[in-house]
């Protein structure tokens, strides 16, 4: 085997050994017939890769699964949060509306204990 440019040749690998070529700038690699297993390990890389496509593709799956599923609840708080509003400003019109008659019934109650206990008392002074 020749050398690279008068130095001897690159070996990188099990089976890789660099050579020159007529162009001086580029370089071919030879692969030793030895190490024939270099076939296997190609196949077992492909179907790793295979492996790593179909696990990518399932969890892009379950990604959009489950992006769909936060955006469907946003959906429903989103309808909850102005059912509650709703509610609430309802609540305060009929406070509004209503409370003044509250507060008229509540001191009428108070004011007919107090006159109760105040004839009770003078009942039982008797």
């Amino acid at each position: 085997m020749a050398a690279y440019g008068g130095a001897a040749p690159y070996r990188s690998r099990e089976g890789l050994v660099t050579r020159p070529v007529a162009n001086s700038e580029e370089i071919q690699l030879r692969i030793d017939p030895m190490h024939g297993d270099l076939d296997d390990e190609i196949t077992g890389l492909r179907s790793q890769v295979r492996k790593l496509r179909n696990v990518a593709e399932e969890i892009g799956t379950e990604a959009k699964f489950q992006n769909d599923f936060i955006s469907q609840l946003q959906m429903t708080l989103i309808k909850a949060q102005a059912g509650v509003k709703n509610n609430v400003r309802r609540l305060n019109k009929s406070i509004v509306q209503y409370g003044s008659n509250n507060v008229v019934h509540v001191v009428i109650f108070a004011l007919i204990c107090f006159f109760l206990v105040y004839l009770w008392s003078k009942m039982s002074k008797r």
